[in-house]
């Protein structure tokens, strides 16, 4: 037999430092030559789902952080009440064709409910339903402040931007307050445009409040919920939670990030941060974001929708129509309301509040917010309705996660603030989300399908 000689411990040493080292080499020259990546994804909201999901399909190193304690950022079902899962935040596919989500949807077999805006009974100031003679003349007004709109942004002389409240001012000039075409006015402001993008009427840019693009089709919910998506998208990923981020630099070959828990390092990182967060400069840049980013995230605002769903033993409401549409006494008062009822045959309630009014509701109880929310339910149907069994509200202006529901384009905004927004700096940092899709804003298709932008442009 052979004698081996013995190997004392430091030549072992040695020979396995040898193998160790070209390993490693060789996984930083992937890293750096676009074979291999290590990219970190800031933000498990469908943005980010959608961007660490096709990268890592394509093989790259990915890891998602989190600050919340759940995936899906401003997709939140609630499972509160047991076979009615409810979405605190997105609920609906907005617009069916061409829509990339009824397309993923379709894939995973997500069964969906569908609801229309023509499914709708719009109530007056005492709680009558319209008249159709009511009902032509909020016709008639919706077509005058179209119009009023239009003629504002085309009008070539406008100097600056103006808001929504003063294009609309000859409208109201002469009116009194109270009178029924005033409050007619500021029903379709609110129901048409401060629900829609999130701002007030005295924020809404009038030259450009409305520039997204919209699919065609009609609405869709998920019967399980929006989770369904997110959960998806999830499936294999590496997320970590509680990662509350704290500053990413990116001044030297790798992006270090630090967070609530440690440091996390990647070749490239993708912020899908809310555009409120990124206001709010609870992260630190190094070295500090180009002066036309910080512009844009200045410039541009978040908006605020929120949610209060009143759950019923049984419905006491129409329950053959999906909108439950009241002119308020107050501009912004639960001025819309879906009911689940044809769609679910579940007995709830869902109220909505947006605007200044979203964010004034949210220093009130739930108790309070109840009582308001029943005070106008009595006025359409009688003060003998029955108290509902249980609610849920949401405060999305308050959460440190969002700071607001989605963004919407302010007075003063620019054409290109988003695209500046989106733009990749020094092909290190990489943008996602709602806030940075020029044509989907507020939406989640948009911000599923920025977050495949932001892939793309890794890859590219």
């Amino acid at each position: 037999m052979n004698h081996i000689p013995p190997v004392n411990k430091r030549e072992i040493l040695k020979i396995l430092l040898s193998c160790m080292l070209p390993i490693s080499n060789a996984q930083s020259q992937d890293s750096h030559s676009g074979k291999v990546k290590r990219i970190a994804v800031i933000g498990a909201g469908i943005a980010g789902l959608a961007a660490a999901n096709h990268l890592q399909k394509l093989g790259h190193n990915v890891t998602v952080l989190e600050g919340r304690e759940r995936i899906g950022g401003r997709i939140w079902t609630s499972k509160q009440w047991p076979n009615m899962p409810l979405d605190l935040g997105a609920t609906w596919i907005h617009g069916v064709q061409g829509n990339p989500l009824t397309a993923l949807a379709d894939r995973i077999n997500a069964k969906r409910f569908a609801t229309g805006y023509e499914s709708a009974i719009t109530y007056g100031v005492q709680g009558q339903v319209l008249t159709k003679v009511q009902t032509k003349e909020l016709d008639q007004v919706i077509q005058l402040i179209n119009k009023r709109l239009e003629a504002v942004q085309d009008d070539d002389e406008l100097e600056s931007d103006i808001s929504v409240r003063r294009a609309i001012m000859p409208l109201l000039r002469g009116l009194d307050a109270d009178s029924d075409v005033a409050r007619l006015i500021y029903f379709i402001l609110n129901s048409n445009l401060e629900h829609e993008y999130g701002g007030s009427i005295d924020q809404l840019s009038a030259q450009y409040f409305d520039e997204s693009k919209e699919f065609s089709g009609g609405d869709k919910l998920f019967a399980q919920g929006f989770q369904v998506i997110t959960q998806h998208l999830a499936e294999g990923l590496n997320i970590q939670l509680g990662q509350i981020v704290k500053a990413i630099d990116y001044s030297a070959n790798q992006v270090v990030i630090t967070t609530s828990q440690g440091v996390v390092f990647a070749d490239q990182v993708i912020v899908t941060l809310p555009l409120g967060v990124l206001k709010s400069g609870q992260i630190r840049f190094k070295p500090a974001l180009p002066d036309n980013k910080q512009k844009s995230i200045e410039k541009m605002q978040m908006g605020v929708l929120n949610k209060c769903f009143l759950r019923f033993d049984k419905a006491f409401w129409p329950t053959d129509v999906d909108w439950l549409e009241v002119i308020p006494t107050q501009h912004g008062h639960w001025a819309e309301w879906i009911s689940f009822m044809r769609a679910t045959k579940w007995p709830v309630l869902l109220g909505f509040n947006a605007a200044d009014r979203g964010r004034e509701i949210e220093g009130m109880s739930d108790a309070d917010i109840v009582q308001d929310a029943m005070q106008t339910l009595q006025r359409i149907y009688g003060n003998n309705i029955p108290q509902p069994i249980d609610f849920q509200i949401t405060r999305w202006a308050q959460d440190p996660f969002s700071l607001g529901s989605y963004s919407f384009n302010q007075v003063g905004y620019k054409p290109n603030q988003r695209d500046i927004l989106a733009a990749p700096v020094k092909g290190k940092v990489f943008f996602a989300g709602e806030a940075t899709h020029k044509d989907h804003f507020g939406t989640a298709h948009g911000a599923y399908m920025s977050g495949l932008r932001a892939a793309r442009e890794i890859t590219d």
